[in-house]
């Protein structure tokens, strides 16, 4: 390997010490920006209307499908390949630079169309500013790239939490002076334009002129199947906003969106980051099986015991946690988000099933099952939606308890981890979390206390019932373990320093 390739490779040090680092800082960082999330989301909601979310989230979906093909999967070609040049990434740059520019300008044409498709003149501003969002991401994609993959989480995460925090008090202070929906752009394009800037600094590579070489013909077919598969999942993740804003309007979907981002999106907030750490190092190893699998069925189950237990929390105790954190105004979306929820006790073990996919180079395979679960979804919420947003929200969720085995027998057919060591390593905690919900639906109007101990009291008693059903499986013993080995050494060192 040359020296320009091996500029762009993380140090030679242990690969446990860094996935291990990278997780806690990624953590850290994850923990700051879901706080800034659920902090926007209380706030927003105390300071704007309903119909002002309908109205971004009625915009959502349009930005969401025309960035499906801004990145092109580059970025995790950049991260995947062995070995890649400054040539190479500067080829990646300015297709990157191009698509973004060339799909802004379709932004702003298409304005006009989708607020004649929602018969809300408002969208057609909010689309037609949101090409900004997409120049902004395209000029910092590879720089992005090249820090995730030399694997330097701490700046990363130090740059990402800033941006959160400065973002949220930009949207804040926007919504307390004009209480308007343009609060929430304002905000994420603060965000944004953040950490594109950091990105550029922290990267320590600057792009030369446009020219075009070998090596990128590669990068471009394997981010293919990437952008294959992110553009059939766009449908699984947004066409539920669009069939309700069509059919029952923006007040139904605001009460929609409010509940799926109070709980999905957290939960894609954990999972997607973390794809940043592991992504990476899983590539590194995959010519060595043991290691690999190990790896990953290490992370996954820690996965499932840090999120399982809040989403059996948040469905067990909706019915308090809604008014308590947005306001009575908002009750009408506590059976929407019950419903999502049980799709959310499946989606942190199904999520990092993309880990796999693009660390061991299977894009097209990656794309074959996004557009198979593209479809599964899609009939799904045409059942559902008839009955109103809670219809969508439980048909998406049954739609996907029939996913998840197949998806798991799809990837299966290849590769170190086969769906005996997914089921053996995630069926104590899935089975936990059920069961968890169903103890705190029958006991919780029994727990003493306002609404606000009531919700920290089922906190502690689903995290100890998951604990418990874990405790009796071989896998659920040794994560258990882990956990506790973990907890030890972050309390050991500054017990430590204290002595010294």
């Amino acid at each position: 390997m040359d020296t320009d390739s091996k500029r762009f490779d993380p140090p030679d040090q242990s690969l446990g010490r860094s996935v291990g680092r990278g997780a806690v800082v990624t953590g850290g960082a994850q923990i700051v920006k879901l706080g800034c999330q659920i902090i926007s989301v209380i706030a927003l909601s105390r300071l704007l209307q309903p119909e002002d979310f309908g109205i971004v989230a009625m915009a959502a979906p349009v930005i969401a499908f025309v960035g499906l093909f801004q990145d092109l999967g580059l970025t995790q070609a950049t991260v995947q390949k062995k070995g890649i040049t400054h040539s190479e990434v500067n080829s990646l740059f300015w297709i990157n630079m191009g698509v973004s520019t060339l799909l802004g300008v379709v932004m702003i044409l298409i304005a006009p169309l989708v607020a004649r498709f929602y018969s809300q003149p408002q969208v057609a501003p909010l689309v037609a500013a949101m090409s900004l969002q997409l120049v902004i991401l395209g000029s910092g994609a590879q720089h992005f790239a090249l820090v995730t993959r030399r694997m330097e989480f701490g700046r990363l995460a130090v740059l990402e939490s800033v941006a959160a925090v400065l973002g949220l008090a930009v949207a804040i202070g926007w919504a307390m002076i004009w209480h308007t929906y343009w609060a929430l752009f304002i905000g994420g394009l603060t965000t944004m334009a953040i950490t594109t800037l950091g990105c550029w600094l922290t990267s320590r590579w600057l792009p030369g002129l446009p020219r075009w070489v070998s090596g990128t013909g590669g990068m471009v077919s394997f981010g293919a199947g990437i952008t294959g598969f992110n553009f059939a999942n766009y449908f699984a993740r947004n066409l539920d906003q669009i069939l309700i804003g069509r059919r029952w309007g923006n007040q139904e979907l605001g009460l929609y969106d409010r509940a799926n981002r109070l709980l999905l999106f957290p939960l894609q907030q954990i999972t997607n980051p973390l794809g940043r750490v592991m992504i990476p190092a899983l590539s590194r190893i995959v010519d060595e099986p043991h290691r690999y699998r190990r790896a990953y069925l290490r992370v996954v189950p820690l996965l499932l015991f840090v999120a399982l237990p809040g989403v059996a929390v948040a469905i067990g105790a909706a019915d308090l946690l809604i008014p308590l954190a947005l306001g009575e105004q908002w009750h009408g979306t506590v059976t929407i988000f019950q419903a999502l929820g049980f799709a959310g006790l499946l989606q942190p073990l199904n999520n990092p099933s993309g880990w796999l996919f693009i660390s061991q180079g299977r894009s097209m395979e990656f794309m074959r099952w996004g557009i198979f679960g593209a479809a599964t979804t899609a009939a799904a919420l045409l059942l559902g939606l008839p009955y109103g947003a809670f219809g969508v929200a439980m048909a998406y969720a049954i739609s996907e308890y029939v996913r998840t085995p197949l998806l798991w027998l799809y990837i299966g057919r290849k590769g170190p981890v086969q769906p005996r060591h997914i089921l053996r390593t995630a069926l104590p905690f899935v089975l936990g979390a059920h069961i968890s919900v169903a103890v705190l639906c029958t006991i919780k109007q029994h727990l003493p206390g306002d609404p606000a101990v009531v919700l920290v009291l089922a906190t502690l008693l689903s995290y100890a019932i998951v604990a418990g059903v874990a405790a009796l499986f071989p896998a659920g013993r040794e994560t258990l373990a882990d956990v506790c080995s973990m907890a030890r050494n972050a309390l050991s060192g500054p017990i430590r320093r204290m002595r010294a």
